[in-house]
């Protein structure tokens, strides 16, 4: 669907904004409503308020929900079960103890973080973090404390990482909009990203750990609440599933698989827009379909079957297990699906064009006016990629007549991502995501997961700015 032409001016619809989201978080934090039932009542009351005609808003609320349910529930599904293979026999254990002997116990944050940044180079954010979840989880029970301290390193690299740096559609897409050099925004992106991660995640990961405590061991991802699974057969006897761990080697093998196969379609699909290589061809056409995501999620769980279930159980309790894991992931996948419903609301309401001819003369200087456009369009519709392409199609024609450089044109998309990336908040389904994944409920998300964000886009911006003054 079309964003429609909007029923009243900039500051009508910001007002309308800003009210959604409050009674959004008063029904949530204050009536104690279900999220799910919260985002699909306010999505209904802001599909109204914004002007859509009655015969238009089941049509509105399906664009953002099932455009996120699509995204998110076969990752999420084939992640958890990937990952629950993973735990029970005992692959994320010993994934995590060579991370920690390698690494050092005080440096398991750092571990994670690094391992997260690596693996989240062609890896969307969604992907990286639910097959990383479960070895996150072993490390924060493992050695106590705050399960922020793990989990807010990993889960801001693949923030970073999928928000600055090509092959991720983001950076790509805003690249290609203001003519920035594909090549030079990939050099440039990744030391910009890393910094920006360590300054804006990683350092106040630690202070955000000591002032909130997130209990690892209420988290369940995948898992039984009510007791350990019971996955003997009739006649068994009772021997421990996973007796024999899996190597540090075929853990790493294993989550290399969807790592090499998403390389296929995001680098591919980079090499056929600078046109080295013919997006037509049959052999590209075939690595690109085993790239995408939930094929890739789906080989790699048929692979952990093999690998892992079958060597330690049989066919039935890996089904069994399989089966298990997914019942604790249904409110998970409902309330992500509902948050891009929220999100697809607001963008469908025209508030992102109206904003845009707003600020399309601001008098700043090209890149404190990419950053801030891009800021006020996150916020304003919780999309990071719309934000994204957005803002480098509004600010295109300027670049254009500036006559910059490919480093300068580099640094705007830069500042185009990190805008996009503050102030992650309600109307984002990474929001929930994140929120559900480590189980807070909506304030702690706000002081933790929303902070980390912004300060990562912040540092990001910083970075962009102070090169940007150099060249």
């Amino acid at each position: 669907m079309e964003p429609i032409e909007p029923v009243y001016g900039t500051t009508v619809l910001l007002l309308i904004a800003a009210a959604s989201v409050a009674v959004l978080l008063f029904l949530i934090v204050k009536v104690k409503l279900h999220a799910f039932v919260a985002l699909v009542l306010v999505s209904v009351l802001t599909a109204l308020a914004v002007g859509f005609d009655l015969a238009q808003v089941p049509d509105v609320l399906m664009f953002g929900f099932a455009d996120t349910l699509a995204s998110v529930a076969l990752l999420v599904a084939f992640g958890v079960m990937l990952g629950r293979l993973l735990e029970v026999t005992g692959g994320a254990q010993v994934l995590a103890d060579t991370l920690i002997g390698r690494f050092g116990e005080k440096r398991a944050p750092l571990a994670l973080g690094v391992a997260s940044l690596i693996f989240g180079f062609p890896i969307f954010f969604d992907a990286g973090l639910v097959v990383f979840l479960p070895i996150i989880l072993t490390v924060a029970r493992r050695f106590g404390g705050s399960l922020l301290y793990y989990a807010l390193p990993a889960a801001g690299a693949f923030a970073a990482m999928h928000a600055m740096v090509p092959p991720h559609p983001g950076p790509v897409a805003a690249a290609q909009q203001i003519g920035a050099d594909i090549g030079v925004t990939l050099l440039i992106g990744i030391p910009v990203a890393v910094l920006a991660w360590y300054v804006g995640v990683m350092l106040v990961s630690r202070a955000l750990g000591r002032r909130v405590y997130v209990d690892p061991a209420g988290v369940a991802f995948g898992e039984v609440r009510d007791g350990p699974l019971d996955l003997r057969e009739n006649g068994e006897d009772d021997t421990r599933v996973g007796a024999t761990p899996p190597s540090f080697g075929a853990v790493i093998g294993l989550l290399l698989i969807p790592l090499v196969l998403i390389s296929f379609d995001t680098v591919l699909a980079t090499l056929g827009a600078a046109g080295t290589i013919s997006e037509d061809a049959t052999w590209v056409n075939l690595l690109s379909l085993l790239g995408q995501t939930p094929i890739a999620l789906l080989i790699t769980v048929l692979v952990a079957i093999a690998m892992l279930g079958r060597p330690n159980m049989s066919m039935g309790k890996v089904s069994t297990l399989l089966d298990a894991s997914l019942g604790p992931i249904c409110s998970i996948i409902l309330i992500t699906g509902a948050g891009g419903m929220f999100g697809g609301v607001l963008e469908l309401s025209g508030i992102g064009s109206a904003l845009s001819s707003s600020l399309s003369d601001v008098g700043m200087s090209l890149i404190l006016q990419a950053f801030v456009v891009s800021t006020l369009l996150r916020v304003a519709q919780g999309s990071a990629t719309v934000a994204l392409t957005t803002t480098a199609g509004l600010i295109a024609a300027p670049v254009e007549a500036a006559g910059l450089g490919d480093v300068q044109l580099t640094l705007l998309v830069i500042a185009i991502a990190a805008g996009a990336t503050v102030l992650s908040h309600v109307n984002d389904s990474g929001f929930w995501l994140v929120s559900k994944f480590f189980d807070m409920d909506v304030p702690t998300t706000l002081k933790t997961w929303t902070v980390m964000e912004t300060t990562l886009g912040v540092a990001a911006f910083l970075i962009a700015g102070a090169l940007w003054v150099v060249v």
